[in-house]
C-alpha cells in the first residue's frame, strides 16, 4: 500500500475516496451482520418451535418482509462500490503507480546477539555439523539447510553460526553472499572469489572466474552461506558448486530457503524445518523492541496487553519484532 500513502499525502481527493471507501466496507458488514443475524433466529425458531403450518406460514412472512428490507441496502452498496472502483482509476490508483516500491535491501553477516531469543538450540546443532567432517560423508562439500517460512529466523540463524568463535577458528575462509530472487552463477562466484582473496575482483569471464576460485579453494577448508535462495534448478546448482568441489574434506555450503526442493537439489544432509519460537522468547524479543528502557510506569500497564499481542505472532520473529518496533513509541493503554 506504499502507493497509496504516497497519493494521500498529495492528493486530497485520494484521501476522500479512501474514507468512502472504508465507509462502504463498514456498511458492507452491517449488512452481513444484518444477514447472519435473521439466518440465526430462522434457525432458532425451527429448532425450539414445533413445525406447525402456521410457524412455516409466520417464518415465510417474516422472510419475505426482510428480503423486502435487505434487498435495496444491498443494491446501494453495490452501487456505491461499482462507482468508487471507477474513481479508482480516474485517481490512477494503480499498484507500482505514485511512488517508488519499497526497497529490499541484500542481507549481511552481521548480527547483534543481544537481540536474539531461542535459537541457541538451532545455533549448537548446525555448529556441531560444522565441526565434524563426518558429516560429508565421502564428499569433500557438505550442504546444510536452514529451510523455513519467511520471518521464521533463518537469516538469523545463519548469521549467529557465521559469526560464532568456534567456526572461525575451524575454517580457513569464509563467505557470505545474499542470493534473493536472482540466482545469478556469475555474481555469486565472484562474490565468494572477492571474500577468499578480500579483493575487488575485475574479471567479465565466468570460466576464468571459476578457475581462479578453485584454485583458492583447493585444499582449503571454507564455509560459504547463501542466503534466501530460490532457484530449484538442478543445473544451475551444479555450474556455481563446481569449483567448491576442490575444498578440503569438512567443506560447508550453508544455504537458507523456504523450499524444502532447493536443499534437496543441492544434495544437502538431512532438512529439518526451522520451528517458530517459543512464546516466552518471542515475548523476550516483542519486550526487547516495544518497551523504552526505564519505562517502568508504561510497562505495568501495556504488559499484559502486549502479551496478548505476542500470542498473534505465533512465535514469528519477524512478527514481534515489527510489532514491537512499531509500538515503541505508543505509551498509552488506548493506542
Amino acid at each position: 500500500m506504499h502507493w497509496l500513502k504516497t497519493r494521500r499525502l498529495t492528493k486530497p481527493a485520494v484521501k476522500e475516496w479512501l474514507e468512502e471507501s472504508k465507509d462502504a466496507v463498514y456498511e458492507a458488514e452491517d449488512v452481513l451482520d444484518e444477514i447472519a443475524t435473521e439466518a440465526l433466529k430462522r434457525k432458532l425458531d425451527a429448532e425450539f418451535q414445533t413445525t406447525s403450518s402456521n410457524l412455516r406460514k409466520s417464518i415465510s412472512t417474516f422472510l419475505g418482509h426482510f428480503v423486502k428490507v435487505i434487498e435495496p441496502k444491498i443494491a446501494e452498496l453495490l452501487g456505491k462500490l461499482e462507482y468508487l472502483a471507477k474513481q479508482k482509476d480516474v485517481l490512477g490508483l494503480k499498484e507500482g503507480v505514485g511512488g517508488e516500491s519499497l526497497k529490499r535491501f541484500p542481507t549481511t553477516s552481521l548480527v547483534e546477539e543481544s537481540g536474539i531469543f531461542g535459537r541457541d538450540g538451532d545455533k549448537e546443532k548446525i555448529i556441531s555439523l560444522l565441526l565434524s567432517d563426518d558429516a560429508t560423508g565421502n564428499e569433500n562439500l557438505c550442504v546444510i539447510p536452514i529451510v523455513g517460512m519467511g520471518g521464521i529466523g533463518k537469516t538469523t540463524l545463519a548469521q549467529l553460526v557465521y559469526k560464532d568463535k568456534r567456526v572461525n577458528e575451524h575454517f580457513d575462509f569464509k563467505a557470505w553472499v545474499c542470493v534473493s530472487d536472482e540466482f545469478d552463477v556469475f555474481r555469486v562466484t565472484k562474490t565468494v572469489l572477492e571474500a577468499v582473496t578480500l579483493s575487488t575482483c575485475d574479471m567479465k569471464d565466468l570460466n576464468l572466474l571459476q578457475v581462479t576460485l578453485q584454485d583458492k579453494l583447493m585444499g582449503k577448508k571454507f564455509v560459504l552461506v547463501l542466503d534466501n535462495v530460490w532457484n530449484e534448478n538442478y543445473a544451475d546448482w551444479e555450474v556455481l558448486s563446481s569449483p567448491f568441489r576442490s575444498g578440503a574434506r569438512g567443506s560447508t555450503v550453508i544455504v537458507t530457503t523456504r523450499n524444502d526442493s532447493v536443499a534437496s537439489i543441492m544434495r544437502a544432509v538431512s532438512t529439518d524445518r526451522l520451528k517458530p519460537l517459543l512464546e516466552d522468547d518471542c515475548w523476550l524479543l516483542f519486550e526487547k523492541h516495544a518497551f523504552h528502557d526505564g519505562n517502568i510506569d508504561a510497562r505495568s500497564q501495556l504488559e499484559v496487553i502486549g502479551r496478548q499481542i505476542v500470542k498473534k505472532c505465533e512465535g514469528l520473529p519477524l512478527a514481534a519484532k515489527a510489532i514491537g518496533s512499531l509500538l515503541r513509541s505508543k505509551l498509552s493503554v488506548d493506542e
